[in-house]
């Protein structure tokens, strides 16, 4: 995408912040319906109590999914939506005339959520650490308390926020089938179903078997939740230097294709859409 000034985009971010607030009672549902992660988390507590997972205690499970919730809230995407909606009712034609390429403008409108998004967050991770008070100071199996230290904090919010532009490229690019098809939010359930079962949402990666875990990795989606919340949930020795060094590389890599991959489609697109009479 091209540049963009810092103090223009400063300004989008600030009135979609101040857009999305006022359907912050709207978003806080939108919040409660992402929440599975959570549900996911009473499950995997259980499981990590019985013993059967050698290595993964309940207070390991809690974390863990706390985390995923945490990396999910910030990493949401709906521009498939949004993009189809502007092609669909011929706004995008007079998106196309500002000198700023709109896709900020989308980036602008994930971001006011995330910044509405985040107290309602507190919240819940708040409710979390009351219902299961030893994701926080930890027991017998996993005395301590969770104090990730500060290099932890830092690579995780770089892991989470490269996710988010992960995701993003990778839903931009599907949406730019709008110019088209039609209905181009369908598409997204094909991406839905491996991003829920490859991510680590329901299933966290260290506990398939080393041959499957291996496999999945080569794919983008551990990198959408998995990595950024074990980097957030995990003891510091848990993840190798040089584990890390892959992940990052791995996103970088899946986002220069994807973005790529955006740019071909997104000029071939404008052809088409102007073709039409747009």
């Amino acid at each position: 995408m091209p540049a963009l000034p810092l103090r223009a985009f400063r300004s989008y971010v600030s009135a979609y912040t101040a857009l999305m607030s006022v359907y912050r009672a709207e978003i806080f549902l939108w919040m409660i319906a992402t929440s599975l992660p959570l549900i996911m988390m009473g499950v995997w507590v259980e499981a990590g109590s019985s013993g059967r997972f050698a290595g993964f205690t309940s207070v390991d499970a809690a974390r863990y999914f706390i985390a995923v919730f945490i990396v999910r809230q910030l990493t949401i995407c709906w521009v498939i939506h949004e993009f189809e909606w502007n092609v669909v009712s011929g706004k995008l034609s007079s998106l196309l005339l500002h000198p700023i390429d709109v896709a900020w403008r989308f980036v602008a409108m994930h971001i006011g959520e995330q910044v509405t998004r985040l107290p309602f967050g507190a919240v819940m991770v708040g409710l979390c650490f009351l219902v299961i008070p030893d994701a926080l100071v930890g027991n017998a199996d996993r005395p301590g308390w969770w104090l990730p230290a500060w290099w932890q904090v830092g690579l995780a919010l770089l892991a989470t926020y490269a996710a988010f532009t992960l995701r993003f490229a990778m839903q931009y690019t599907t949406a730019l089938g709008a110019f088209w098809v039609e209905r181009v939010s369908a598409l997204d359930g094909l991406f839905y179903l491996p991003y829920l079962f490859l991510s680590g949402m329901i299933v966290p990666l260290q506990v398939l078997p080393a041959p499957v875990a291996d496999a999945v990795l080569w794919t983008p989606f551990p990198y959408l939740l998995w990595f950024p919340a074990q980097l957030l949930a995990a003891p510091g020795d848990t993840m190798s230097p040089g584990e890390i060094a892959r992940g990052f590389a791995m996103i970088t890599g899946w986002i220069v294709v994807f973005i790529t991959l955006n740019r071909l489609l997104w000029h071939r697109g404008l052809k088409h859409y102007s073709a039409m009479g747009a």
